[in-house]
Formats: C-alpha cells, sequence, structure tokens
C-alpha cells in the first residue's frame, strides 16, 4: 500500500508533531510513524518500525484534546504496520528488549496501555474503545523471570471499554469482548464473551467488513 494514500488528511497536518516526525525519520528512515502533538517517543539502538501500512499515533478527536501519549521501545524492539492503523492520544505503549507489537488495520481509542514483552499481534478491522490494557506478561518478576505469553487478536475483533487483555491469549477472528472484561484465556471465533473473568456468552454474526472504512 503507498502511504501517499494514506497520508492524513489536511486537517490533521497542523496537529502533528513536526520535530518528532523528524526524529522518526532519522530514527527508522520511514514514513511508517506519524506521531501528533503531545506524543513522545523513545527509540533505544537496533529498535525498528516497518511495514506497508502507516501508524497514526497519538491522534485525536476534532474537538478533543490531545492528551500526553507515550511511546517507548527498548533495544531491538520492533513494531510492524500492515495497514492504516490510528492510536488516539493518551496512551503508553512499552515494546521491551526484542519484543514485537505487529498492527494490522483499524484503531484503539484514548488512553490505551500496551505492555509487549515478547509478541502481540492485532489483525485486520479492529474496533477498540477507551481505557483498554494489552499485556503478553504479568508485568512484574516472580523469582528471576518475567513470564510472558504471546497475544494474538484477530481480524474484526470488537474490544469495549475498560477491558483488559492477558497473556497467553488469543481472540478469534470477528469476537466481540464486551465491556470491562478481563479476558484470561482464549475466546474463538465469532463469540461474545463477558465478565472477570471473562466467559463466552453466545456466538455472533460475521462482520467481516464492519472496519474496512475506518
Amino acid at each position: 500500500m503507498s502511504k501517499i494514500l494514506v497520508w492524513p488528511r489536511n486537517r490533521y497536518l497542523l496537529k502533528i508533531n513536526w520535530t518528532g516526525l523528524i526524529y522518526c525519520l532519522w530514527k527508522f528512515r520511514s514514513l511508517t510513524l506519524i506521531p501528533f502533538k503531545n506524543t513522545w517517543i523513545r527509540a533505544e539502538k537496533g529498535s525498528t518500525v516497518e511495514g506497508e501500512g502507516i501508524l497514526l499515533l497519538g491522534i485525536q478527536w476534532e474537538l478533543g484534546r490531545y492528551m500526553p501519549s507515550q511511546l517507548v521501545m527498548r533495544a531491538g524492539a520492533k513494531v510492524k504496520v500492515h495497514e492504516k492503523f490510528k492510536i488516539y492520544s493518551g496512551h503508553s505503549i512499552w515494546v521491551n528488549q526484542n519484543a514485537c507489537l505487529d498492527l494490522g488495520s483499524g484503531y484503539i481509542n484514548n488512553n490505551l496501555s500496551i505492555s509487549c514483552f515478547k509478541s502481540i499481534q492485532i489483525g485486520r478491522n479492529v474496533a477498540i474503545a477507551e481505557n483498554v490494557a494489552i499485556w503478553d506478561s504479568d508485568c512484574h518478576c516472580t523469582g528471576t523471570n518475567i513470564k510472558t505469553a504471546p497475544v494474538k487478536i484477530g481480524d474484526n475483533v470488537w474490544i469495549g471499554l475498560n477491558s483488559v487483555i492477558l497473556k497467553g491469549v488469543t481472540i478469534g477472528e470477528g469476537a466481540i469482548i464486551a465491556a470491562g472484561s478481563v479476558v484470561n484465556r482464549d475466546v474463538p471465533p465469532y463469540s461474545l464473551a463477558a465478565g472477570v473473568p471473562a466467559v463466552v456468552k453466545k456466538k455472533c454474526e460475521n462482520r467481516c467488513n464492519h472496519g474496512k472504512n475506518l
């Protein structure tokens, strides 16, 4: 996909963090990552942002405030972007040493928390609401090691606000996660899961085209 085709529209141009964009161009040698106002980026040696898509990072609704946001990439960390992906402001994203955050297409609303110690994969045409946390680890040490397990979120998935996705979880294509859920086990494709911990409540219809115009 040509990045020219998905470059931010004119109404966004004045909202870009141009200093951050120059930093990204210098660091990553590409236009894959476009940071917006109040977005802070730190990328350590050997970290990369790559792919055929474009990531609009720290974007905001037209009348909204650009909340403080951060992306931290430790040494050897990788972010892959396959199509157009939007992450709204207020996010805190940590991609740790030699870990990989893989993004398809769609959007994630305000106040996202991602902690990627190993691998987090988010598919195409996803819609993720406000105040969602996605962690592929316990985020603390037990003994000498941090326990990690990959997270995979399939295509056409919806995740409701205030939900938490924990390590080792696969959410199947077309699944819906209800607001306020804590997902600590796999969710089958085309199913609705809810609760703490989340359990499957029912099957849901195929919504394979819902995110095409996001």
